[in-house]
């Protein structure tokens, strides 16, 4: 068994390394992937009835698994990045070079963060509500420096209205750098 706080470092140095394997151009494009997911369930939690009425109808793992599903959907098209052949050809965005490969580490290890953390998020807001997971136990070591990481995970922090001053940052980024 392994504690859900060492797993998220896990995650983050994987994901660390994934980002300085596919360079800082397709991995900022994860990054506005998770941000937008976390936007979507917002916004579809917050105003739209019949999901509300929904989530309230049915039991707490539904919520976890529109969250999750959601969230899993934008992030796989975040990943799916086209190869666009004008951005090859640019110098600003060449892959290898060093900067690149400590962009890309930095990116993805944010993204490891972004990914990771939101999941575990949903799954501590809904008390994990799955036999598979055990909820970190209080008074143990990795139990208490688990407990004390969610407080810290995104969607805790990315809530009305800073979600949608991150979307908008994100957008006015993405038409500056790649259009």
């Amino acid at each position: 068994m392994i504690s859900l706080g060492v797993l998220f470092w896990v995650f983050i140095i994987l994901f660390a390394l994934i980002g300085a394997i596919r360079g800082w151009t397709k991995e900022i494009l994860v990054t506005f992937s998770a941000v937008m997911g976390i936007f979507a369930i917002t916004v579809l939690e917050e105003y739209v009835p019949f999901v509300q009425g929904y989530l309230a109808a049915n039991p707490v793992t539904s919520q976890v698994w529109m969250r999750i599903i959601i969230f899993i959907i934008l992030i796989f098209f975040g990943y799916q990045t086209p190869n666009i052949p004008r951005f090859s050809g640019d110098e600003r965005f060449a892959r290898g070079r060093l900067q690149d490969i400590l962009l890309g580490l930095i990116i993805g290890g944010i993204n490891g963060y972004l990914i990771y953390g939101s999941i575990w998020y949903f799954l501590a807001d809904a008390s994990y509500p799955f036999a598979i997971l055990i909820p970190p136990i209080a008074g143990t070591p990795a139990g208490d420096a688990a407990i004390s990481l969610i407080p810290y995970l995104p969607p805790t922090w990315l809530i009305s209205p800073t979600i949608y001053y991150a979307v908008a940052i994100a957008f006015v980024f993405v038409l500056v750098l790649f259009i």
